[in-house]
């Protein structure tokens, strides 16, 4: 445990002190939101960013660890164990060096130089290999391994049975295999070419070469998919001056008459045996650290949208845009309730759009409706023309948004859904997911699969389960920090709360529906199956603001309300006080926060984060970022010309740019290139989703539209 700790503690700069205390807490069940926002003072206040890194690479280093423990054992039981190998064994960083130490040892198939040794000739492959200064002609030596009754009948048999079994010693050596592998990582070019002569979006790859080293994430991904699909083929290849010479520097004594015997047989080891390997390794590598690459940007850009401002307080008309069936309506209030809804034709002719005006008008004014929010699928082109004509036509006091509904039909169409709004068809509740993600993302995008949601590349071509793993943690994380009222929230959004999960957040609203709304988070400890464990784990991200106890209200955990009660009294203030204590801050510094924190019995990071609370009870993280733009006319694609300057919202952040939404329907590409004036590794250094930015139009072809950030300023 202490070796798995300081190797933690060093990647992540932190102290092992800090590490240990992390490890101790996961294994006693605790969840990563719990430890990051009420254990800060064990952990040196981590953020929840880097205590998942930390559980995910605690995991490696138990299986590597575990596998260590394995391979020593299995190379023990054969009696082969060497204080060397041993050696070798403790100092593997990786599961792939501790493979190729235990390659020699591992039972194989099979193969020729299996049988050259059931044949006997393994004592003339170890002289050989050898490369003595006094060999005799190589055909004196083999001559006294013929041997009928094994099938060895000649000279030439008993050569090739000993070439077979160097070239697999040669192929077997960790040593070696992993110069190869920093060679073909160096020196290395991964190559495509055409599988089959036809134009496809692959065009660009039918003659590419690049260096191993090189070779951007997305690129890896583009070829693998190009390949799956059978428009490439790949590979990663090393020269074999530069792959000879590696295995000739580890193998070769000049001055023998078997050297040029094992030089022959180490090109066979590169050829057969070590080259195909190796470029497996090397092309599974690329993608491992290109998925790996794809998920963190994907959990990046969904931790952005998840976390873009709420437009709350308004009531809200969803539209979700259609052809052949219309265009699906959905007024909501301001909590998120559906108070109408309707379908209109927009796009079937000039009398049915005048026709939906005049409708959509009418509950505009019915509902005193202020924000539309309109899917960017099939059909929003005509749908924001006929909003505009209709915010034209009432005077103004309405505006609208590009919502992107990425995921609405498969929530619409999912089961959840079905219970939600038993009355409604799949059409109508994709409409209400619409309006109700303008007024709370989080809130409506957690009902959906957070893969389906839109924001990354390649997702369906990642490890599935490394995805949505990492992508739940991310919904946790944004969940919990925002944290969620325990009377009004969806079974979708607690499932996210921490200590919870699906089958407890089913039992919280059923007990809610049973016996009405929670007057304290005491009463949580009611629902059944809701042990101490899980009430500790969720019971200060849940508010509930129809407690009689007011911090039952705010992000101060239960644990803490003594502390939190004893803070104000030191300060001068009361419990009614709470939200109004805007000196709070300085009569603590005049008391000494390390002297109060002592007082109060918690850590000073703990004291800091109650006294936050109590300034700003119940505070979204989400209301400091930038509002979203709402706009109130139409830009055409054909109204755009290089050289104009417009406000856009980034939609999202990929390897080689991002993609801004300038109210075209058509999202416009910033290349990396054009984000900023100095050099830019990755957008996402720079860029997030939901970022408002102005932006220069570069060129319009078609629909493509290219825009720079760094040339509109």
């Amino acid at each position: 445990m202490s070796n798995i700790s300081a190797v933690l503690a060093e990647e992540l700069s932190v102290k092992e002190q800090y590490v240990d205390n992390v490890i101790a807490l996961l294994d006693e069940g605790n969840t990563i939101p719990f430890i990051a926002r009420y254990r800060k003072e064990a952990h040196g206040s981590m953020d929840d960013t880097v205590l998942r890194k930390l559980e995910e690479r605690l995991q490696y280093l138990r299986n590597l660890a575990q596998r260590k423990e394995e391979v020593t054992r299995s190379i023990t039981e054969q009696g082969k164990m060497t204080d060397d190998l041993a050696a070798a064994i403790e100092k593997a960083k990786t599961l792939s060096e501790v493979e190729d130490v235990y390659r020699p040892y591992k039972q194989k198939r099979r193969t020729r130089a299996t049988i050259a040794r059931e044949k006997g000739l393994e004592p003339l492959a170890d002289l050989l290999y050898a490369q003595g200064q006094r060999l005799p002609e190589l055909s004196e030596l083999a001559v006294r391994y013929i041997n009928e009754e094994k099938g060895v009948l000649t000279v030439e048999d008993a050569l090739a049975g000993a070439s077979d079994i160097i070239a697999e010693n040669i192929s077997d050596n960790a040593a070696i295999r992993a110069k190869l592998r920093e060679a073909m990582t160096r020196r290395g070019v991964l190559t495509s070419v055409a599988a089959k002569e036809e134009d496809s979006v692959y065009k660009n790859y039918y003659d590419y070469r690049e260096g191993v080293g090189r070779v951007q994430n997305h690129r890896v991904l583009a070829l693998n998919r190009g390949e799956k699909e059978g428009y490439l083929k790949v590979s990663a290849e090393l020269s074999d001056d530069d792959a000879l010479a590696i295995i000739r520097r580890a193998t070769l004594r000049q001055g023998s008459r078997a050297t040029e015997f094992v030089a022959a047989a180490g090109e066979d080891a590169w050829h057969r045996l070590i080259q195909p390997s190796v470029e497996r390794e090397t092309r599974s590598t690329l993608t491992e650290t290109a998925c790996a690459g794809a998920i963190e940007n994907f959990s990046v850009n969904l931790r952005q949208l998840l976390m873009q401002p709420p437009v709350k307080g308004h009531v809200t008309m969803g539209l979700d845009p259609g052809y052949r069936m219309g265009c699906k309506v959905a007024v909501i209030d301001p909590n998120g309730k559906v108070l109408d809804t309707a379908v209109v034709y927009p796009t079937h002719g000039a009398r049915q759009k005048a026709e939906a005006i005049t409708k959509l008008s009418a509950l505009v004014k019915k509902h005193k409706v202020e924000h539309l929010a309109i899917g960017n699928g099939t059909a929003s082109r005509e749908t924001e023309q006929m909003a505009v004509e209709m915010i034209r036509s009432l005077g103004g006091g309405l505006s609208y948004m590009m919502v992107n509904e990425a995921g609405a039909s498969v929530y619409s169409a999912s089961p959840l859904a079905a219970q939600e709004f038993p009355q409604f068809d799949v059409n109508l509740r994709s409409a209400v997911s619409i309006a109700r993600r303008l007024q709370d993302p989080l809130s409506e995008l957690v009902k959906i699969e957070p893969k389906a949601i839109g924001v990354g590349q390649y997702q369906h071509d990642m490890p599935q389960k490394q995805l949505s793993d990492s992508l739940r943690g991310v919904v946790e994380d944004c969940v919990n920090s925002v944290g969620v009222d325990l009377n009004t929230a969806s079974p979708s959004l607690l499932s996210y709360v921490s200590g919870l999960g699906e089958s407890l957040a089913r039992n919280v609203v059923a007990y809610r529906e049973e016996n009405g709304a929670f007057t304290s988070r005491k009463e949580l400890k009611k629902v059944p199956k809701l042990g101490p464990k899980a009430f500790q784990q969720c019971a200060g991200f849940l508010r509930v603001a129809e407690s009689g106890e007011a911090l039952d209200n705010t992000a101060v955990h239960p644990e803490s309300y003594d502390a939190a009660k004893k803070l104000l009294a030191l300060c001068g203030y009361k419990a009614g006080d709470i939200g109004k204590l805007d000196e709070l801050k300085s009569r603590l510094t005049a008391y000494g926060a390390e002297k109060a924190a002592a007082e109060c019995g918690v850590g000073v990071p703990t004291l800091l984060d109650i006294a936050e609370e109590l300034m700003k009870p119940g505070r979204d993280p989400r209301d400091e970022l930038p509002a979203p733009i709402l706009r109130t006319d139409v830009l055409d694609i054909k109204d755009l010309q290089s050289g104009m300057v417009l406000s856009g919202t980034v939609r999202n952040v990929i390897d080689f740019g991002a993609f801004v939404d300038i109210g075209v329907h058509q999202d416009g590409l910033v290349h990396i290139s054009e984000i900023a004036d100095r050099y830019v590794k990755h957008p996402a250094d720079v860029l997030k989703v939901g970022d408002v930015v102005k932006v220069l139009v570069l060129k319009v072809e078609g629909k493509r539209i290219s825009l720079s950030i760094k040339q509109a300023k």
